[in-house]
């Protein structure tokens, strides 16, 4: 049996922390990270009250959430074989885990992503800025590196030591499309499964707001022209 660890970054998630927690596949997964990125709330006990384990990252940043959970993973006796990300805010299914690792159990995949676009979406879960930001990254992808993806959906799963190998570093909202990029770079096998998506519980940190939204559109353009 493969050993899959799953790493959730989470600011301010206390609403949705816990049903994210619940939702996860038990029998599936040996460890739930929660990277807490310095909430203000109660997602650090909520989280840990639900069986998570917790460690903390004060550095705001999705990539530095993503990188602690890393960190505490490289500090186990036995490392996992797949590492799952998933977002905090219960607008992905956590259910849907079997269905993205898979892919990498029974055809020997390095990476699968959840696509958003291939599957279905509540209305209003994804705001026009998000769609075309995907749709932008994801072509410029094809064209730039020779890699399909419809997608930059956080719902992924990816081997352990591919993700290593990767060397990831963003510390922001490059983090999805840097390692897809470096996917493509590698020459890894990779896939997607459709994923449904809904609306998040709360607001969201990034297309919440208008300042959040440039942000990270720059962000992302900027990640795919450095790494070529």
């Amino acid at each position: 049996m493969k050993i899959i660890d799953v790493i959730i970054p989470a600011y301010n998630e206390e609403n949705a922390i816990g049903k994210v927690i619940a939702e996860i596949p038990k029998s599936w997964v040996r460890n739930i990270i929660v990277c807490n990125n310095n909430s203000k709330d109660n997602t650090e006990a909520t989280a840990r009250s639900n069986g998570a384990i917790v460690v903390n990252e004060k550095n705001p940043g999705y990539g530095y959430a993503c990188l602690k959970g890393m960190e505490y993973i490289s500090h186990l006796n036995q490392k996992p074989d797949i590492v799952v990300f998933l977002d905090g805010d219960h607008s992905d299914y956590p259910e849907r885990l079997p269905d993205l690792v898979n892919p990498i159990l029974s055809d020997h995949f390095d990476m699968v992503i959840g696509s958003r676009a291939l599957g279905n979406k509540e209305k209003g879960s994804m705001t026009i800025p998000q769609r075309f930001g995907n749709w932008l990254a994801t072509h410029l992808i094809r064209i730039i590196y020779k890699y399909r993806f419809t997608d930059l959906g956080p719902f992924r799963a990816i081997q352990y030591g591919k993700l290593l190998a990767l060397d990831m570093k963003d510390k922001t909202f490059g983090w999805t499309v840097e390692m897809q990029i470096k996917a493509a770079k590698n020459k890894l096998k990779c896939t997607e499964v459709a994923v449904d998506y809904r609306k998040r519980i709360g607001v969201s940190k990034v297309s919440g707001t208008i300042k959040g939204t440039i942000l990270a559109g720059y962000k992302i353009i900027w990640t795919i022209i450095k790494l070529i």
